[in-house]
């Protein structure tokens, strides 16, 4: 079970934007610690990436963005296929023009790279993310991922569109939204979202995405909303806790109370 975040924040909010990653990484930190990750770009095409095995604690006080920085992904990750010693394997994963990152199963990713003839962005890779980021990389349309079948929630960049962050739920993984005044920031739980407030002293209405919908988020806004149908014939072998690092968790907090002065 990983964990995702990230956000859009208009050019002129007043929202620290190292402190926005920080906050909204250590909200997710307890969902997986074999990876953690992060893109951001600032309003250029061009989406920077930085990861590293292991857990979030590593990388909290690590973090730093610019101040121009509008649109922000951040993962920790809880493997499943494609084994973190191989550094593409683990996210954000890019595929062509497009860096995204994904909690779930896509239980058909060898079947789409074949039906396609995708090939692996690097061909050490086996991670079954990718699939989402090629099939996007080739359509960006939202019925492109009812080709999928599996458990998603995810966000990616497109290097093609710079204003734009898209974010998309399917089935079987949460995703909340909160809404500022020029700002939207997107996470795992809505106790994410909870602690970024707190951290950055901004009020957000919060509200859970619903299952396939997909959203375009550009200058601190929602800019576009669509739907897709999901397919809801994968069934998950075992279910998956969705606190899978708890000490992560607890350090990352306890770090983040003394950058933002909670």
């Amino acid at each position: 079970m990983c964990g995702i975040a990230g956000y859009s924040v208009s050019g002129d909010s007043r929202v620290d934007r190292t402190l926005a990653a920080q906050a909204l990484l250590a909200g997710i930190a307890e969902r997986g610690a074999d990876a953690v990750g992060y893109a951001w770009r600032d309003g250029a095409p061009d989406v920077r990436v930085h990861k590293q095995r292991g857990g979030a604690a590593d990388l909290l006080e690590q973090i730093a963005v610019p101040s121009e920085t509008t649109q922000l992904l951040v993962h920790v990750r809880d493997y499943t296929k494609g084994h973190p010693t191989i550094e593409a394997n683990n996210h954000p994963i890019r595929h062509g023009a497009v860096v995204g990152i994904h909690n779930g199963i896509i239980a058909n990713d060898e079947e789409v790279f074949s039906e396609f003839g995708f090939r692996r962005g690097q061909p050490q890779m086996t991670v079954d993310s990718e699939a989402i980021f090629a099939l996007l990389a080739w359509d960006e349309s939202p019925r492109v991922l009812e080709r999928l079948r599996g458990t998603m929630a995810t966000a990616w960049l497109d290097e093609r569109k710079p204003g734009e962050l898209r974010l998309a739920r399917g089935v079987g993984r949460p995703l909340w939204l909160g809404r500022g005044r020029q700002e939207v920031l997107f996470a795992s739980t809505r106790e994410a979202l909870e602690l970024a407030e707190r951290a950055l002293g901004i009020g957000l209405k919060k509200r859970e995405v619903e299952e396939g919908t997909l959203l375009a988020l550009s200058d601190g806004q929602v800019a576009e909303s669509g739907s897709f149908e999901p397919d809801r014939s994968y069934v998950e072998a075992r279910q998956l806790p969705a606190v899978r690092a708890a000490d992560e968790g607890l350090r990352c907090l306890q770090r983040l109370a003394a950058l933002a002065s909670l």
